[in-house]
């Protein structure tokens, strides 16, 4: 047996999630079905990253073991035959020995988008949080500045069960400002359910003046998700890169 490596990219805005679910629709569910229509029988998937309902990909990286002789390019062909253009395979390969989406990953980076114009754009709603109103990026880069390095972050996620751990390594939360079009960029080790949405959702409040720059150690420190700012809504999100190897 060999491992093929996808690099995906779709349209979270009609799935259920990534995560199979029977009978639901989530992109492993449509994906495995596609698979498995190629191969005879649904193959065992790996996924960097489980994006939520609603959630979009551009970097997503999905891994399963392969027939010896199964020629990537002709699944990459077959499965965007399949389910382009919601989900796409971008690129297919062979991946060494051992490799895994999931376990291989060294961090995964995520890109939120906010619009602030006072009306609505039709062309990039489904992809972009429409949020009138002006953001102060120097309270919201002050406030990230705050949240970088390896915390407990259970303020902003959902509960995790035990005796699962929240500490993770956020390595960059970067504000970038273009005309009404506010980014705000995560990377980190792995991130917890929610966790992005949460940062995001908590900087505009922030951004707003709704909440304090000065106050996020406060909230880190209370491990309470009610210490936190709302969790910005899903379509905004786009899961960017997954980095394997050194970072």
């Amino acid at each position: 047996m060999s491992v093929i490596r996808l690099l995906l990219a779709y349209d979270g805005t009609d799935f259920h999630g990534w995560a199979r679910q029977p009978g639901v629709r989530t992109v492993e569910g449509v994906l495995e079905e596609a698979l498995g229509r190629v191969l005879g029988e649904r193959p065992r998937l790996s996924v960097a990253g489980r994006t939520d309902a609603g959630v979009h990909a551009l970097g997503q990286v999905a891994s399963f073991p392969a027939p010896d002789g199964l020629d990537p390019a002709r699944v990459q062909r077959a499965v965007n035959g399949l389910l382009a253009p919601e989900v796409v395979v971008r690129s297919a390969r062979h991946a060494p020995a051992g490799f895994d989406a999931r376990r291989s990953a060294t961090a995964r980076e995520y890109l939120y988008r906010i619009r602030t114009h006072p009306v609505a754009d039709p062309f990039t709603a489904r992809f972009v949080w429409h949020r009138p109103g002006l953001l102060s990026s120097t309270a919201m880069r002050r406030a990230a500045r705050a949240l970088l390095g390896e915390h407990d972050f259970a303020s902003f996620c959902r509960a995790a069960p035990a005796p699962a751990t929240t500490v993770r390594t956020l390595r960059r939360l970067a504000i970038s400002v273009t005309g009404d079009l506010v980014g705000v960029r995560a990377v980190a080790d792995a991130f917890l359910h929610q966790m992005v949405r949460s940062l995001v959702g908590t900087l505009v409040e922030v951004g707003d003046g709704r909440l304090d720059a000065g106050s996020m150690q406060d909230i880190l420190d209370a491990r309470s998700r009610s210490a936190a700012g709302k969790v910005a809504p899903p379509h905004g999100l786009t899961l960017m890169r997954v980095f394997y190897g050194r970072k």
